[in-house]
């Protein structure tokens, strides 16, 4: 994931030079998804913005944690 984030930074700063102040967060979760489900990743990238105006990033990464069966500490999720 460090790969990713560092291409997809150099691709951000090289597209739109006017986001200069721009940087990831300090940690990141990683899905996989599935090629039949790649419209609806889409679609849920593009409304994200609203999405998150009802459900923070914190609840939803959690949510997804347990419905796939993933379990996790929150003093190690969140640190």
């Amino acid at each position: 994931m460090r790969t990713v984030k560092a291409r997809s930074s150099k691709w951000v700063y090289d597209m739109f030079p006017q986001f200069d102040a721009f940087a990831w967060q300090e940690g990141y979760s990683v899905f996989s998804v599935s090629k039949s489900q790649e419209e609806a990743v889409k679609k849920y990238i593009e409304g994200q913005i609203e999405h998150h105006k009802k459900e923070d990033f914190k609840s939803e990464l959690l949510r997804m944690l347990h419905a796939h069966g993933v379990e996790s500490d929150e003093r190690y999720v969140f640190d």
